[in-house]
């Protein structure tokens, strides 16, 4: 789990993980240029997806809480799944900014995750 949170903070990658959250040809993204990068960060909330326990720790929900901002949309809904999934409550308003994003597939992943939050 905390390797996941390095990947969503831009931070370490082990590409044994990466390759297993994103495919055999993900460890090539670790030289990727900054434009192609944002797949870790994706691929980081992936692993949270499945991997988050019950009662996460504050780390991880500050990594998706702060992914829920991210300058790609792929990121953003991928946080928001992690949301709904988990019913991460301290991700509330960041997930309610989300209503409003310009991308309709994160605008759904929001609806989503503010339903399972209600």
């Amino acid at each position: 789990m905390r390797s996941c949170v390095a990947l969503i903070r831009h931070g370490e990658a082990d590409p044994a993980l990466v390759a297993v959250l994103g495919g055999p040809q993900a460890p090539r993204f670790l030289d990727a240029p900054p434009r192609h990068r944002h797949w870790l960060r994706v691929w980081g909330a992936r692993g949270l997806l499945w991997a988050l326990p019950p009662d996460p720790p504050p780390a991880a929900v500050a990594a998706v809480v702060a992914a829920l901002d991210d300058d790609s949309w792929r990121v953003r809904e991928m946080a928001a799944k992690v949301v709904a999934r988990h019913r991460l409550d301290p991700a509330l308003r960041a997930v309610e900014r989300l209503q409003h994003d310009p991308v309709p597939r994160v605008r759904a992943a929001a609806a989503r995750a503010l339903r399972m939050l209600s």
